[in-house]
């Protein structure tokens, strides 16, 4: 625990130990659907898969040129070529004596065991001269080269990439059995909100609908909620409602002022288990559960909701629908001013990347990042116009200047 009393908190949780607690709280469903391929992309598989046919299944060339019989060609050399008789692409037999034009994927004809590339050829009228001789084999793909009937492709829980889908394809699987996307109830609270036209101290909502476009790049299901406000008994109504859902996320309310109520009501429904996280900027977040459904409280302020939101309900929407929680992609680079940070919390600060105009200096990246001027977990546009965050971990007080640091692409992910 680390003492944060300017924030209102007596004590905080460090984020991993935060975020341990959570997903122990979180349960991987148990729903699957069959699904075609074409429609599977992204999808964590539910059962093992093998492959339904070769690939290839029948004896391709592997090359532009003629199906020869291999010993036709012994002994051929430019001085000495073979000469066999040209035989047009689509002849199903290869008599010995004959060559037979064949394209690159080209079905070998029958009795035929090699492909003399049609560099190494030269054609005169109904004859073909052989320059180079071919061992059996040579430039023939044999039957299950890619792959072979029942071999093992993917395990339970993989999620299916663009080219696992082409491989699918090409082995004769249509459709495949996967985990239903989780379901995440995204609940934005408070009172000051409104959908448009904002009165002075009204505020338009904003983090609902962040929240629940990053769930579905996540691979979940967004039930993005209409606005609740300051209630305990309106709070109370609308997590039990959603209480079905694998994950329950709530914006807003989740400080220790008067009008912070989402703890305690979550408290008084289940359990908060978390209240405060060593993280920075980002301290009110809260995490919880109630009748077995975990309930994820962000801040209202909204840097510090995406924030939390990427470090807490990233990985429960992941767990809850058997996705892999894979890192954030990340690019080196130099940084061109100071980070200040505070000893025993993990900060996390947007920079904007550019190229250097002196190149490499010592092997260092060629890229700069400059940390934003706003660094107020209220400037949005401090996030939705910078390249990525640089994180300070709890052990360090800040990052000098020119010191090389690892930028986390955070948006480019699923």
């Amino acid at each position: 625990m680390t003492d944060v009393s300017d924030a209102g908190f007596k004590s905080v949780t460090r984020v991993v130990d935060a975020r341990r607690r959570l997903l122990d709280a979180t349960t991987p469903h148990a729903r699957t659907e069959s699904v075609p391929i074409a429609d599977a992309p992204g999808r964590a598989l539910a059962t093992d898969v093998t492959a339904a046919t070769n690939v290839p299944h029948y004896r391709r060339a592997a090359m532009d040129g003629w199906a020869v019989h291999a010993s036709d060609t012994f002994g051929a050399g430019e001085r000495s070529p073979a000469v066999l008789r040209a035989e047009e692409a689509g002849i199903d037999t290869a008599v010995p004596g004959s060559a037979v034009r064949v394209h690159t994927g080209s079905a070998l004809p029958d009795g035929a065991d090699a492909v003399v590339m049609v560099e190494e050829t030269d054609r005169f009228g109904d004859d073909v001269e052989v320059f180079d001789a071919v061992a059996e084999g040579e430039n023939v793909a044999p039957v299950g080269e890619d792959v072979t009937e029942g071999q093992h492709l993917y395990d339970v829980g993989h999620q299916l990439r663009p080219s696992d889908l082409g491989l699918l394809r090409s082995t004769g699987v249509e459709t495949v059995e996967v985990f239903d996307r989780p379901d995440v109830a995204v609940i934005p609270t408070g009172e000051e909100l409104v959908e448009a036209d904002p009165a002075p101290g009204e505020v338009i909502e904003t983090n609902g609908l962040t929240v629940s476009q990053l769930v579905e790049r996540w691979g979940g299901e967004a039930r993005y909620r209409d606005v609740v406000t300051d209630d305990e008994d309106a709070l109370a109504a609308a997590i039990e409602r959603d209480l079905d859902a694998d994950v329950v996320v709530t914006t807003g309310g989740s400080s220790v002022g008067d009008r912070d109520l989402i703890p305690d009501v979550v408290g008084d429904l289940g359990e908060t288990f978390v209240h405060g996280v060593a993280l920075k900027p980002g301290h009110p977040c809260a995490l919880g559960v109630v009748e077995e459904t975990p309930v994820v409280m962000l801040p209202g302020y909204p840097v510090a909701c995406i924030i939390n939101a990427v470090q807490f309900l990233r990985p429960a929407t992941k767990r809850a629908g058997h996705l892999p929680d894979t890192p954030h992609p990340t690019r080196e680079a130099r940084l061109d001013r100071k980070i200040r940070s505070e000893p025993g919390v993990r900060t996390y600060v947007r920079v904007r990347l550019s190229e250097s105009e002196d190149g490499r200096a010592d092997d260092a990246p060629r890229l700069l990042a400059t940390p934003t001027r706003a660094s107020g977990s209220g400037v949005l546009s401090s996030v939705a116009l910078s390249d990525g965050w640089v994180v300070v971990p709890e052990s360090r007080e800040g990052i000098a200047e020119g010191e090389t640091v690892s930028v986390e692409d955070w948006e480019r992910f699923v």
